[in-house]
């Protein structure tokens, strides 16, 4: 049996709370998971802190970068390992995992090593009323010992967005993993021994939320910012939690996203598109599109075409080249999803596709599997179409004019990301603008550029992420004002 174990000051540590690790594809144990106390969780942010005020935060951004690379070329190395760890806590697939997962957990350390080497700082030159000028110029320290908490439905992917940037700055981190998935964390806490990360710059408790490893994370007075990906109602308890202090915040949380199929769209592209928006992960991917919103002309075509698609979709074992989906992360999870496919038929929905269990023969039947699912014929009030449901679901509906369509999706408290297909360019732009929301794609979906800025507004989020957004975030940038008197005369 695996052991999971804390990595905390530049060692692994056990401790006498375990819990297990479950594989969602058969519902097997695979590991046994050390829980962190508060001891615990309060030794690694004294590590942190000892971290930054030592040679880690005083580190040159040049060897700094140099780390991150390191510690990207460790994960690749170790490939496989971060594979296997990713398929068997999520069950996602090995084409998903191999193409998307692992090479990004890679790829987010390259990126903000090649951003700290050209991260600009501001200079300014001010003339004074008697002759005088003055300069000022920026300078970027570290903001301390940063609390990360990383969802599971990414988890290596979403917890190196956090980590790179916040080390490239010269933070320490404690990092706390989705109990759902403590492998890749694990792995990683391996990488950066193995590259000489110094003691305590990076830090890994597991645990749960409430009264665990989240908790002392977030209530904790020398935690200097908190940044989490997760459900909507997680982030409002950390909000509360974080004011006591009143520290940084940044939120990535839930989507109730739209897409609007116009019929002038190349249908072929688009129905390959949202193929991947919904389904993709499962539907497990905050960005995923649970609301369409397709032109009448074209509507029942693609609804057809859209149950069509869904014949070809493979769910199986994770390792299976052929599998295209996975299972959900867990029984809760799972029946929090059929719980919304009941409730949609209490609702008036039809079904166009799916809607119950699928059947294997086999260990699969132990896993916590749902049918990828189609649903119509709701009015836009129902609960379906206003809450976050996280699964291989959507729900399609016709729309009539451009006006109608972006008032529809606009009409809901989350504001993560839109996808708009057309071929009508004005119309790209005037739709696009128009969505309000922290991204919108047009005739594409999931295609991200890591300089960008990343996140959402209401019940989707605080902040932006990416690029320098992510390195102002996690620097505390201090003014420098030096008065220049002119030479007497």
């Amino acid at each position: 049996m695996k052991q999971y174990r804390n990595y905390i000051a530049g060692e692994f540590v056990e401790s006498t709370r375990r819990f297990d690790d479950i594989d969602p594809a058969d519902g097997s144990v695979i590991a046994q998971v050390h829980e962190a106390d508060r001891a615990a969780v309060e030794t690694a942010i004294a590590a942190g802190k000892a971290a930054v005020d030592g040679a880690w935060g005083k580190t040159p951004p040049a060897q700094r970068a140099a780390m991150l690379y390191r510690i990207a070329d460790e994960i690749e190395r170790r490939f496989a390992d971060f594979l296997e760890a990713e398929m068997s806590d999520t069950g996602k697939p090995t084409s998903l995992a191999s193409t998307v997962d692992i090479p990004r957990g890679a790829a987010n350390f390259r990126i903000f090593a090649d951003i700290l080497k050209t991260a600009p700082l501001e200079s300014f030159k001010t003339d004074l009323p008697d002759g005088a000028h003055a300069i000022n110029y920026t300078v970027r320290k570290p903001l301390g010992v940063v609390g990360i908490i990383s969802p599971w439905n990414l988890p290596l992917l979403l917890l190196t967005w956090k980590v790179a940037p916040a080390l490239a700055c010269g933070n320490a981190v404690v990092c706390k993993p989705s109990e759902e998935t403590p492998g890749t964390a694990t792995l990683l806490a391996e990488v950066m021994h193995a590259v000489g990360m110094p003691a305590g710059a990076f830090n890994l408790v597991h645990g749960f939320g409430p009264d665990s490893a989240g908790e002392f994370i977030t209530t904790s007075p020398d935690i200097d910012a908190i940044t989490f990906t997760g459900e909507s109602r997680t982030g409002s308890a950390i909000m509360r939690a974080a004011a006591e202090h009143v520290k940084p915040i940044s939120f990535e949380l839930g989507g109730k996203n739209a897409a609007i199929v116009f019929a002038d769209c190349d249908f072929d592209k688009t129905l390959d598109g949202m193929m991947r928006a919904i389904y993709l992960n499962s539907g497990q991917v905050c960005l995923c599109s649970e609301r369409v919103f397709v032109e009448r002309p074209i509507y029942e075509r693609f609804v057809a075409a859209l149950a069509e698609r869904l014949k070809s979709v493979k769910l199986g074992w994770p390792t299976d080249a052929a599998t295209t989906m996975g299972p959900m992360i867990s029984a809760e999870h799972r029946d929090k999803v059929l719980g919304y496919y009941a409730l949609a038929l209490e609702e008036g929905a039809s079904f166009i596709a799916g809607g119950g269990v699928p059947h294997f023969g086999n260990a699969l039947d132990n896993g916590f599997w749902v049918e990828p699912t189609v649903v119509a014929d709701l009015p836009d009030s129902a609960r379906c179409i206003k809450e976050e449901i996280f699964g291989p679901i959507c729900h399609v509906a016709p729309f009539d004019t451009e006006a109608e369509v972006i008032r529809r999706a606009n009409d809901t408290r989350y504001g993560l990301a839109a996808t708009i297909w057309t071929t009508n360019l004005n119309r790209a732009h005037r739709v696009s603008q128009s969505m309000k929301v922290g991204l919108a794609w047009v005739n594409s979906w999931f295609l991200r550029d890591l300089r960008t800025p990343f996140g959402g507004s209401g019940l989707s989020g605080i902040g932006r992420e990416g690029g320098m957004h992510s390195m102002n975030f996690y620097s505390e940038l201090t003014n420098v004002c030096i008065r220049i008197d002119q030479e007497p005369t």
